[in-house]
């Protein structure tokens, strides 16, 4: 078998300890925090002079993780508008489970976090969300009825 497991997902953004915030209040837990630079740095990323502020988070059942990236050489570069809908080819976006949703959006709200349509019922398996959080990165919520 090629994959073993997923072992993150990895956001680039520009205000480092504001994502870490939101990702915090969200229920992710801060693992470390580095800057990396060097040769390896350059040969895995195609980019020649990488200097990178990042952070790992992982969730509370300790399978997932998010790397935070905070790129101080080369500048990142943006692709636009952060208020991009959800149906762009190539948007990414990172769900996750949570138990009350309400709560989770009222949280999040005075870290940035934006509803994009409203808390939507699926069936009478899910109440889902999806909120723009930093870096305007489409973050979903699942909250599984029972």
């Amino acid at each position: 078998m090629a994959v073993q497991r997923m072992d993150n997902v990895g956001i680039v953004v520009e205000d480092m300890d504001a994502a870490i915030a939101f990702f915090s209040e969200l229920g992710l837990e801060l693992e470390g925090r580095t800057q990396v630079e060097g040769r390896f740095a350059d040969q895995c990323t195609g980019l020649d002079g990488v200097r990178c502020d990042i952070a790992m988070l992982r969730s509370p059942d300790g399978h997932g993780r998010l790397e935070l990236a905070r790129y101080l050489n080369p500048a990142p570069v943006g692709d636009g508008p952060r208020d991009k809908p959800h149906n762009i080819i190539g948007t990414h976006r990172v769900m996750f489970a949570v138990d009350d949703i309400e709560d989770t959006v009222a949280r999040l709200r005075p870290h940035g976090a934006e509803l994009l349509g409203e808390i939507a019922r699926f069936e009478d398996i899910y109440l889902l969300c999806y909120v723009r959080g930093p870096a305007g990165i489409i973050v979903g919520l699942a909250e599984e009825l029972h």
